[in-house]
């Protein structure tokens, strides 16, 4: 795919193709025929008959025969271009594995059969045969002027649309012309054990070594410590130490008890003077235990983790060898460039393109939702910058590769370069950087304003996507292996923008929706087997994130049964206090830790390495089994030979289950030949037969509004849509499958992003997160109902679902319990009848091992005492004001089906270091804690004043009082500085609602009337009326 081919527009629907800036020439694409071997350098040589010397006759791709017996020997056995299995030349010995060709004698394995070409055949007459959706013209038409040449197969080339499908043989006879699809086995792999043509012994090794019992002879070797290195596993877990965990679950045990006993006595002693106060604390105080229960016992089995980069680089990159290192494909997504600067997501793209991985890996998918001019020309100018930018990142080995938190880094950036011209390059390439950060300001400043007749590109041409919600799907190539080389000529990795289609009526399912659609794009085009998913905002802010994620997913012991791998957040722009626990550190080092050690982290919405046959709805591989030992035909017995007219009958049932099978996957995954056939290839890689137009063609066909409709994604495929946390939907999904997922934490943070540090901001990002929770709640998606048949997510697992949906609901009696300390200092009752010596104990001990647990969690997670305070006030912040908002429109959805629109969190951040800090900006979110706050506050005086009036025997009751007053009083204070501003100023917006509601408690006072003295006469029930 060529970067120089231009914007390409369309609509399947309305069957229309447009090619904008696409006048330029093609620039000449390498020679593959050349007669230079692509891996030593040396000559072709020449066969026996004198003819060019060709290893594969798939692809042609130029490999001399020295490399050529050496990787059917020692090697993968694969063509490093197409990955299709070397065949025996002749003159080449035999190695293990070989098929049956004509000179060849072998009886063993004459009934062997690959079903790895089987399954690739059945693909390719799937994909070419002729199968017509009345799309336009056929693939095989003569359209690649027109059109750019599109990535496959790891080079860019263009490649015949025709596939000679005669050359199957007569098996495809009967099924050329029906719409076939390929069958896999169980768990749709197309990769052949080569294992199962090895005899008993043979295999009993094999497994001895995956499960690492083998032992080995070093000295018949002297390479085999590398090899032994290079087999030893990618990953391990590192248990937390036992003097740390050990008394941290018997404390949890002990705190369990109490607290059983502590409700036990509050409900035995009920207050009859103050039956509803007592009745509201006890219900309040039964659904907090079983808050702490869902909460806390999910972090029974906290781990660490551990990955080997070196191992993984003498395992997938040996030196002279192709680099076996699988493909990624990054998506980052962006809605509107004035919330979402293009600025920050150029940042973001360039730390992708500069990333430690090789470049013809690595290929970045850009969503671009909002169809904006001004991403899509942000992303021109990121493109041109990126070819000086990121030879200089590699060159000098710099970290973080987004070049505004760079050159923004208060370090000595002298340390550790030995190189001369470093400081010489650093201040060239900072006056570069400032020179592309304003001309992209020019950018933003200009589409703050909307000219008349809308966007025109620079060649006149009217802007595609001027409607932001009638517009065709369009799809540009910035950077790709012809046109996407840096200042030194050394290749990039590719750079693709993708808007998708919009029509009026259609559902689109916002974010949910974009992503399925760079899936979609992302498996025409370059299909590689992982995923990394980022928000525009998160850059990699270590350029080896990737191989961290290649340590687990591509080891060969545990990396199977992975779904996805998720690193944690960790944010830039925070103030040193974190007054509203904007790291969620906690979170990130304390439960995503806890659930590593059950069935792995819930998905997060961004850093997040994806196995792409996860996404797709496939259940997780089966583990191996130990090869038992088979018996052989020694004795006589021969095999069972199936009579003529069975062969024919079972043929015909064949060519029925595999025309089924494609309609199912038609109703799967969508009308798309060539995706559909993408689905299958584990490994990943795009047909190397298919021509570049069908597949351009095909990738506006799949991003097109329509395509979803009647299929499964959204329901089973991809992110999954029926709320606006789809993340925490998705990896529901996959856990329930029976895939796990690993945490993965770097010592250096693998993304940082930034977070909304503005108090109304942040109750608005905590809305939108408890609003999800609830929809999925009430949904049938319910962790509380769904997946119990198949019975794969552990309990623990659901525990810890259950808790991420039930959590806002906690908002109601946390409003109610917060506000019973001013109920009852202004009333003079309260909640608890008088305490007795005994029952005493049980407040203590209770307190005694919420204060232990809390300390001994620190100890083993590594958060400081000053974040876990923060976590626990905004706990009781967001839990009355953005979790009660959360509730409350989540059950009118449900019930009156009125829809909330969702809000992008503003990524925009002021000059001055943390002036959005102290912005104040009004929202309803902060009427509850306002009120709460002021109420309780006048409860102290009230209580305070009764207590001076009526003299020293009310004191004693007061002391419970206050201190409940003052429990809520100090969690909201966080809050409370947030409303007064900077410099103390409040502003006149809280002054009037604090005039307000105090004027109300005011008229509520004069009622209660404390001052005055309350005198007892007598007991009328005792002594009569005459007394």
């Amino acid at each position: 795919m060529e970067a120089s081919a231009g914007l390409v527009a369309g609509s399947h629907n309305r069957n229309e193709l447009v090619v904008i800036h696409g006048h330029e020439e093609p620039k000449a694409l390498k020679n593959l025929s050349g007669q230079v071997c692509e891996i030593c350098g040396d000559e072709m040589g020449v066969t026996v008959e004198g003819e060019l010397f060709v290893a594969c006759n798939e692809c042609g791709f130029p490999v001399c025969r020295p490399c050529y017996e050496y990787e059917r020997r020692e090697g993968s056995q694969l063509c490093p271009q197409c990955k299709t299995r070397y065949k025996r030349l002749k003159g080449s010995p035999r190695v293990e594995g070989d098929d049956d060709e004509e000179d060849t004698d072998d009886i063993e394995h004459e009934f062997n059969i690959d079903e790895h070409k089987k399954n690739t055949d059945i693909a390719e007459a799937m994909l070419h045969g002729k199968m017509s959706y009345g799309r336009g013209p056929e693939d095989h038409e003569d359209i690649n002027a027109q059109y750019p040449p599109v990535i496959s197969g790891g080079r860019s080339r263009p490649v015949s649309g025709e596939f000679p499908i005669s050359s199957y043989g007569d098996q495809m006879g009967p099924t050329l012309h029906k719409r076939v699809h390929p069958v896999t086995d169980d768990h749709a792999s197309g990769r052949w054990d080569d294992s199962k043509d090895l005899g008993w012994k043979e295999r009993m090794d094999e497994w001895k070594v995956q499960q690492g019992n083998h032992e080995y002879d070093e000295l018949a070797d002297p390479d085999m410590g590398i090899i032994d290195e290079a087999r030893q596993p990618l990953s391990r877990k590192v248990p937390i130490a036992s003097s740390k965990i050990n008394p941290y679950r018997m404390v949890i045990v002990t705190r369990l008890v109490v607290l059983a006993l502590f409700l036990r006595y509050r409900i035995l002693n009920p207050v009859h003077d103050a039956i509803g106060l007592w009745l509201t604390s006890i219900v309040c105080e039964i659904w907090f235990a079983l808050s702490w229960i869902l909460d806390q016992f999910p972090k029974w089995f906290p781990i660490d983790r551990e990955t080997y980069l070196d191992r993984l680089s003498l395992r997938y990159e040996r030196e002279g060898e192709p680099n076996m290192l699988a493909p990624v494909d990054i998506f980052v997504s962006t809605v509107d460039p004035l919330k979402e600067p293009p600025l920050v997501t150029a940042n973001t793209v360039l730390s992708i393109l500069a990333v430690d991985y090789p470049v013809d890996k690595i290929s970045c998918y850009i969503s671009d939702d909002g169809a904006s001019m001004c991403t899509f020309e942000a992303l021109s100018e990121t493109a041109e910058f990126a070819r000086k930018w990121v030879p200089f990142c590699k060159k000098f080995a710099i970290e973080p590769r987004a070049p505004e938190w760079y050159f923004s880094e208060k370090v000595d950036y002298l340390k550790d370069k030995v190189q001369p011209t470093f400081v010489k390059e650093r201040r060239a390439m900072k006056r570069e950087y400032e020179e592309f950060k304003v001309r992209i300001n020019a950018m933003v400043a200009k589409a703050t304003k909307v000219p008349p007749g809308g966007w025109i590109m620079q060649d006149g041409t009217p802007w595609p996507g001027n409607n932001t919600k009638d517009h065709p799907g369009m799809i540009q190539v910035f950077l790709g292996q012809n046109g996407g080389l840096d200042v030194e000529g050394h290749e990039l990795p590719r750079l693709v923008y993708v808007s998708r289609e919009k029509r009026p009526g259609f559902q689109h399912h916002k974010k949910a929706g974009a992503m399925n659609s760079l899936i979609r794009v992302a498996g025409v085009l370059t299909n590689a087997p992982f995923m990394l998913n980022l928000d525009c905002d998160h850059y990699i802010n270590n350029s080896k994130a990737v191989r961290e994620a290649m340590c687990i997913l591509m080891d060969p012991q545990v990396g199977k049964k992975v779904c996805y791998v998720q690193f944690p957040q960790r944010f830039d722009g925070i103030d040193r206090h974190d007054r509203y626990a904007n790291r969620n550190t906690v979170f990130f080092d304390i439960n995503m830790k806890g659930l590593d050690g059950i069935q792995g982290p819930v998905y997060v919405g961004t850093g997040c390495v994806f196995r792409r046959q996860a996404l797709y709805g496939y259940d997780p591989p089966k583990g191996r089994k130990r090869p038992k030992m088979v018996s052989c035909d020694c004795f006589g017995r021969r095999r069972k030979k199936i009579p003529h007219g069975d062969a024919d009958v079972q043929g015909f049932e064949d060519d029925k289950e595999i025309l089924k099978s494609q309609m199912n996957f038609e109703k799967k995954f969508g009308q798309s030949p060539i995706f559909v056939t993408s689905t299958l290839m584990v490994e990943g890689g795009v047909p190397p037969s298919s021509s570049p137009a069908a597949l351009l063609k095909e990738a506006i066909h799949v991003i097109s509004c329509g395509y979803e409709d009647k299929t499964e994604w959204g329901l089973e495929l991809g992110w999954i849509y029926g709320s606006i946390t789809e993340d925490i939907l998705t990896g529901f999904k996959m856990h329930c499958r029976g895939w796990r997922s690993i945490y993965c934490m770097p010592k250096r943070p693998a993304f940082k992003g930034s977070a909304p540090i503005n108090l109304s901001d942040r109750l608005n990002q905590v809305l939108r997160w408890a609003l999800g929770s609830v929809e999925i709640f009430f949904s049938h998606h319910s962790p509380l109902l769904y997946g119990h048949k198949e019975g794969k997510l552990k309990w623990l697992e659901r525990f810890a679902y259950v808790n991420t949906t039930v959590y806002p609901f906690t908002a109601l009696p946390l409003l109610a319990y917060c506000t019973l300390p001013a109920i009852c200092l202004l009333t003079g009752k309260f909640i608890m009848p008088e305490i007795s010596t005994f029952a005493s104990l049980f407040f203590i001990a209770l307190f005694l091992s919420i204060f232990i647990t809390g300390i001994l969690e620190l100890r083993w997670s590594g958060v400081s005492i000053e974040e876990w305070w923060r976590n626990e006030q905004f706990w009781v912040i967001g839990g009355i004001s953005a979790h009660l908002f959360a509730v409350i429109q989540g059950v009118l959805k449900v019930l009156a089906g009125i829809d909330t629109n969702f809000t992008v969190t503003s990524k925009a951040s002021d000059d001055e270091d943390f002036s959005e800090l102290y912005a104040f900006k009004w929202t309803t979110l902060l009427i509850p804690p306002t009120t709460i706050l002021i109420i309780n506050l006048v409860g102290v005086v009230a209580g305070i004043s009764d207590a001076i009036n009526n003299g020293y025997q009310s004191w004693g009751p007061l002391f419970g009082k206050l201190f409940f007053a003052f429990w809520v009083i100090v969690h909201l204070y966080p809050f409370l500085k947030g409303l007064m501003g900077k410099q103390n100023r409040t502003p006149t917006i809280v002054v009037i609602w604090s005039i307000l509601l105090a004027s109300i408690f005011s008229l509520l006072w004069v009622r209660i009337d404390p001052f005055i003295l309350r005198t007892k006469g007598p007991d009328t029930n005792k002594c009569g009326i005459n007394c």
